[in-house]
């Protein structure tokens, strides 16, 4: 035991002296995760204002009807309506951004709705613009115009408006505020945690082996009165909680962002610190546990077997996509943990973290991540441990 603690300072020792591990392992999670959740924030609501106070051109052919919707257009102060446009013109001006948007009246709207009947409008916009934006201020104008014919329509038949809902439906969300923001942000934040546990596990995983073999150094510590299994555990132990404190630290940052983020209301805010308590923080680092210790035996395998640290790095930094992969697919909406999800490594992290923060975690299914999580780590460090047995391995390139 003694043993291995040596080497586990030894190596730690090192690691924290390269400067850029630890910016890695602490400054960038620590400092890129309030500013992107800032920045990301503060662009997004200065993008949808300027949508918001954006005027908009709106080409409109109304052909003498509906002079309220042509009125209510014309004399709102946030559009700037253009006539004498042809009807068929209208996609191909909203494609060259001639108009922002266009409004097309039938020709028998007037008589269709004198008669009772529905009359169209055709509303022409382009979807990919400012959050559709253009569509929902014009259905807006265009919306409180309909609810005007149909009240008309009530007082000239005489009717109460009320027999057309014949049911009224009151909405109770039995959902507490941090189940509904868990649910909401959750599935960001293990994005953000695997994500971190990868980086902060990779670069140590990289400079301990590939790097020893660099400078030459790995055949010194091979002499030593150690096995080499206690060689290994202790660059196990050091790259499994680098990986762990950067996500630690990814953690600290995000409560730091949420923290800045102005406009935020007090019983929101108080439901994200809430979310990201004790026990929640606790549960969720009790899963990257494992997953770390499967990054950093995998990591170390792949760099053992490089050369050199350039070769370790490029061979290792594509994996970077493997990892993503499966934590994008637990942001997709209906993929859940289940009996099945809970076996796939890095998605059932995914999963898993997502219903920690909402709090609707149930305990067989997180049992079932811990037990597949466990044996992947220990299959990935049985295996690296057998690979670093094997001289052609260490010494490959040497």
């Amino acid at each position: 035991m003694s043993r291995f603690v040596t080497i586990f300072r030894k190596e730690f020792t090192d690691t924290i002296r390269d400067r850029r591990t630890l910016f890695m392992m602490i400054v960038f999670p620590l400092l890129l995760v309030p500013v992107l959740m800032i920045v990301m924030t503060n662009l997004q609501r200065s993008s949808m204002k300027k949508a918001e106070e954006k005027v908009l051109r709106v080409a409109l052919v109304a052909r003498g009807n509906a002079a309220v919707l042509v009125g209510a257009l014309t004399g709102h102060h946030d559009f700037r309506v253009i006539d004498g446009i042809p009807a068929d013109s209208m996609e191909a001006m909203i494609l060259r951004d001639s108009v922002d948007a266009a409004v097309v009246v039938a020709g028998d709207f007037d008589a269709a709705v004198a008669r009772m009947a529905s009359g169209k409008i055709r509303l022409f916009y382009k979807s990919s613009d400012d959050f559709d934006m253009v569509k929902r201020r014009l259905s807006d104008v265009i919306g409180a115009y309909e609810k005007q014919l149909v009240a008309d329509r009530f007082v000239k038949l005489k009717l109460d408006a009320g027999i057309v809902n014949p049911v009224t439906i009151e909405e109770h969300d039995v959902a507490s505020m941090k189940e509904r923001i868990g649910k909401t942000v959750g599935g960001m934040f293990p994005y953000l945690f695997v994500i971190f546990c990868f980086m902060g596990a990779m670069y140590p995983a990289i400079d301990l082996a590939a790097g020893e073999k660099e400078r030459g150094t790995m055949e010194t510590l091979l002499t030593a009165p150690v096995s080499r299994f206690q060689i290994l555990l202790g660059k196990f132990a050091v790259v499994v909680l680098t990986g762990l404190l950067s996500a630690a630290v990814s953690i600290v940052g995000i409560l730091f962002a949420v923290r800045q983020i102005s406009d935020i209301p007090p019983e929101m805010l108080d439901a994200v610190v809430a979310i990201l308590d004790v026990q929640t923080v606790v549960l969720v680092l009790s899963l990257l546990f494992p997953l770390s210790m499967f990054f950093a035996a995998f990591l170390l395998s792949m760099s053992i077997f490089a050369r050199s640290y350039k070769e370790a790095q490029s061979m290792i930094s594509p994996l970077m996509i493997v990892v993503i992969l499966p934590v994008m697919i637990g942001l997709f909406p209906g993929v859940t943990l289940g009996p099945l999800t809970a076996m796939i490594p890095i998605l059932n992290v995914s999963l898993a973290t997502k219903e920690i923060i909402a709090g609707t975690v149930k305990t067989g299914l997180l049992l079932e991540v811990y037990a597949s999580l466990i044996l992947l780590a220990g299959l990935s460090l049985f295996g690296c441990a057998r690979w670093f047995q094997r001289e052609e391995t260490i010494f490959r390139g040497v």
